[in-house]
């Protein structure tokens, strides 16, 4: 996978100049999964992998990419802006094209990117691209944009051009992220409070189930749709509700539940997520580790059961490892159907924990399971070599 240092060296190569080097992190979420488009609040953190970014302006209108993970390029033209037919180049195009419906001033550009965020398993590479792009077009072009603006730049570029209907808060994280915090979003003002993740004795170690999900053809809209189907009769019903952090479990089961079982179970989730996230915002208040670990099952079991969104893979890596005492919690994260769980386990445990699952989930699966640590980073920036 790509480093800085690969992307500057072909960039220099193809391009015989020196460019602008961007780098944009993936992310965890700790808790608050599926809760962001439903306007609650989440908790992820930015963390050490990246997508990295090599951009320098042209003269004319071309626009030149060219993705060093795929080794593949693609050429296309500012003036003739429209959706490639391959799926990678939109995340980048669909960033451009949001600044130009923006009315803002571009010259072609000539970008190599690259990086090592896994893709698909949950990490949020689609948003690194994406925040990479504006932020480094803003820097380019110098087009005053806030950190706001350009994540919700990234997420438009994901509605208009990828075809998926993400909530903000990848771009936010990606964009916000702060060394040594957790970052509490509020999705429903856009506003963010930094909670610091104490130094301890507790590593994060992601799990990739290799399920690949791809959420442009996943359930992900679908879900959207029954948590709104949700919200839309209750709003019927009592005055004041917009979202739905602003709905009681007794609203559900009076206006939700006896017309439509599924929109009852999607929003019960969210609602129990969102009681769920304040709760660990006090655990880290107060450094007690074994009960956060616990909150991690427990949203695993709601997006087992309620949310419907996980599989047999991420089922096993979390019940698994839920036997073993050097494991605080684990749930699975991201759009669903696959991906990562995430796992807090004590350091000095990692290895073993690792070594009994791989072998349990080779056994069972017949996959090999891929294992990240992380450590929590900040947000989007320049960077020099």
């Amino acid at each position: 996978m790509g480093s800085l240092k690969t992307i500057l060296d072909l960039y220099k190569e193809k391009h015989n100049s020196e460019p602008l080097l961007i780098r944009s992190p993936g992310r965890v979420n700790i808790i608050g999964e599926h809760t962001d488009y439903n306007l609650g609040s989440v908790l992820p953190a930015a963390i050490n992998k990246y997508i990295f970014i090599a951009i320098g302006k042209r003269i004319d209108d071309e626009i030149n990419i060219y993705a060093a993970d795929y080794t593949d390029s693609y050429s296309g033209t500012l003036s003739s802006l429209e959706k490639a037919w391959k799926l990678w180049p939109n995340y980048i195009l669909g960033v451009i094209n949001e600044i130009k419906k923006d009315g803002k001033n571009l010259s072609g550009v000539n970008i190599v990117f690259g990086g090592d965020i896994p893709l698909a398993v949950g990490l949020s590479s689609s948003a690194a691209i994406t925040c990479a792009a504006a932020f480094a077009l803003n820097q380019l072009f110098a087009l005053g944009y806030s950190k706001l603006e350009l994540a919700k730049i990234g997420q438009m570029s994901e509605h208009n051009f990828v075809g998926v209907n993400c909530g903000l808060m990848d771009q936010y994280v990606s964009l916000f992220g702060k060394e040594g915090h957790l970052l509490k979003l509020n999705c429903r003002t856009n506003e963010h409070q930094y909670i610091p993740y104490p130094e301890n004795n507790i590593e994060i170690v992601l799990f990739d189930s290799n399920v690949k999900h791809h959420l442009v053809s996943s359930a992900y809209n679908e879900r959207r749709e029954e948590c709104q189907k949700g919200l839309d009769l209750v709003k019927a019903q009592v005055p004041g509700v917009t979202a739905l952090p602003d709905i009681t479990e007794e609203m559900l089961n009076k206006y939700v539940k006896p017309v439509d079982e599924i929109a009852y179970k999607r929003c019960l989730y969210v609602i129990q997520e969102i009681d769920r996230l304040e709760k660990v915002c006090k655990d880290l208040e107060s450094e007690d580790f074994e009960a956060l670990g616990q909150r991690l099952f427990e949203t695993h079991n709601g997006l087992q059961n309620l949310f419907e969104v996980s599989c047999d893979e991420c089922d096993f890596l979390v019940e698994t490892v839920k036997q073993d005492l050097n494991v605080l919690g684990a749930r699975m994260m991201g759009g669903g159907f696959g991906g990562c769980t995430i796992n807090l386990i004590y350091k000095e445990a990692v290895e073993q924990v690792t070594e009994k699952l791989r072998n349990e989930y080779k056994a069972k699966f017949n996959k090999d399971l891929k294992v990240y640590t992380a450590t929590i980073g900040n947000g989007t920036e320049e960077v020099k070599i």
